[in-house]
């Protein structure tokens, strides 16, 4: 039984001995060097879409009479962002809210708030928007968040200059080390970062501090000049490790 056993270990053996070598980590052969490499790239891109919190508040002594305020001025609001070109599809609720106000001087009376997003895509006619809202009756303001409607595509260029920027810093360590690369073996995304927009205020926390207002002019004056508005630049910034392979 032991000679049996002996003997038997010679083919497992031999076989061992035919056996390819192992494959070094992220497929780089023996006589190669791994280098990884993170690097970012960076897009200058002009907004082409803006987006707007626009809201009225309206007050009253009874919860059908603050309603009614409310309902009319958002009327007027929307009525002369539509005279703007802005789209239905283009507004969206996001706050409808009607309170009783349980203390203070104005105890027992009505609250109603209406907070809409609006998308604009017209960036010249921003400043006018904001002022012509301001007029209708809105008396909530927050924004513009000013975005790029295809961030993919406006990207593209950073995606190039983040490896473009990783692959001259891993010539320059190669050259420093004698060696060259010889091949690309991985490259991973790290994903995109943008410049976070500048706000004029927070909506909800803005209510709180208004009071209301009852404007109904039989019929709209002519549009003020807009307000000072600038689009700017956004900027977009991408992260891109590679991982090369050295050679002599």
């Amino acid at each position: 039984m032991r000679r049996l056993s002996r003997f038997s270990l010679l083919p497992l053996a031999a076989l061992a001995a035919c056996q390819p070598a192992a494959p070094q980590p992220r497929g780089v052969d023996h006589d190669e060097t791994l280098l990884t490499v993170t690097a970012t790239g960076r897009a200058d891109t002009r907004p082409d879409e803006a987006r707007l919190q626009l809201g009225v508040q309206s007050q009253a002594a009874s919860a059908g009479e603050a309603s009614r305020l409310n309902r009319e001025k958002m009327q007027r609001v929307t009525d002369a962002l539509s005279r703007l070109g802005v789209k239905p599809d283009d507004f969206q609720t996001r706050n409808l809210s009607l309170n009783r106000i349980d203390y203070g001087k104005e105890r027992g009376s009505f609250r109603a708030y209406n907070v809409v997003e609006v998308t604009m895509r017209d960036m010249a006619r921003i400043g006018e928007a904001v002022t012509a809202v301001t007029e209708a009756g809105a008396n909530v303001l927050s924004g513009p968040d000013l975005r790029i409607s295809n961030r993919e595509a406006a990207s593209r260029s950073a995606y190039a200059a983040a490896y473009k920027a990783a692959r001259a810093r891993a010539e320059a360590y190669a050259g420093a080390a004698g060696l060259k690369v010889s091949r690309v073996l991985a490259i991973y995304d790290g994903g995109e970062s943008m410049v976070p927009p500048s706000y004029i205020g927070d909506a909800s926390a803005s209510m709180d501090r208004l009071t209301a207002q009852s404007v109904a002019p039989a019929a709209p004056p002519p549009p003020p000049p807009g307000a000072p508005f600038s689009a700017g630049m956004n900027i977009t910034e991408v992260r891109v490790r590679v991982d090369f392979a050295l050679s002599d």
